[in-house]
């Protein structure tokens, strides 16, 4: 293997290798000088547009922040949220079990959104062009996400525990058990639904266009001599 190549192959790696993490790294070309590249970790792209919860029992205020956020242009804290719907909630049973959709509501009339739950189907959201909170239960463990679109057999959420993601939609609405759309019914001139935006956290793969649906018969492999590399 040349020089250059494995010059080029150590920059490739150190690129690897630092793409954990967030900021900029440098890379160094020969005969190119270096430059500065920025990346982003997995983890932050994730959370861009999501607010992480802080505790176990906090999904519910970390969704509400979310959906205040980054759905209706109104931006709050989890701590805020979390320290209102504590205060007025019943404090035993949220450390037990996690905040209601109750106390969801009372928190956001006290912000001038009027919010209820409702046994809709979920193509409603895409009609109205409302996102949603819902409580979603994969294998016994109950947890609230925002969604935040629908598309092509895929479902957008924003998940205070693992971010931003797109779920096949056999697999939500298996989890999906209690069929409630948590929505809000009045600002609807801020409401943000299906962006462009929050679907770069999901990209679909385009295995279409890596691989033509022909398959591999039309690739030519040329051949090469022993002394090649």
């Amino acid at each position: 293997m040349s020089a250059l190549r494995t010059s080029l192959l150590g920059a490739t790696l150190a690129l690897s290798a630092s793409a954990a993490l967030a900021g900029s790294i440098e890379l160094r070309v020969p005969f190119s000088g270096g430059y500065s590249v920025p990346v982003t970790s997995l983890k932050e792209a994730r959370f861009r547009t999501t607010v992480p919860q802080q505790y176990d029992f906090s999904c519910g205020s970390a969704a509400v922040a979310t959906l205040l956020t980054y759905q209706y242009g109104t931006p709050v804290a989890e701590a805020e949220v979390f320290a209102h719907m504590y205060a007025t909630g019943d404090q035993a049973r949220i450390r037990a079990e996690g905040f209601s959709l109750l106390d969801m509501r009372r928190y956001l009339a006290s912000r001038g959104f009027e919010a209820d739950g409702f046994l809709v189907p979920l193509d409603r959201l895409p009609e109205q062009g409302l996102p949603a909170i819902v409580l979603l239960n994969d294998r016994g463990y109950r947890h609230f996400v925002v969604v935040r679109g629908l598309r092509n057999g895929r479902v957008l959420v924003a998940d205070p525990a693992r971010g931003a993601r797109a779920i096949p939609r056999r697999d939500f609405e298996r989890i999906w058990d209690n069929r409630v759309l948590f929505v809000v019914h009045n600002r609807r001139e801020l409401a943000s639904f299906n962006q462009g935006r929050d679907w770069k956290a999901a990209p679909e793969a385009p295995l279409h266009v890596g691989i033509q649906r022909q398959g591999l018969q039309t690739i030519v492999i040329p051949r090469r001599g022993p002394g090649d590399i």
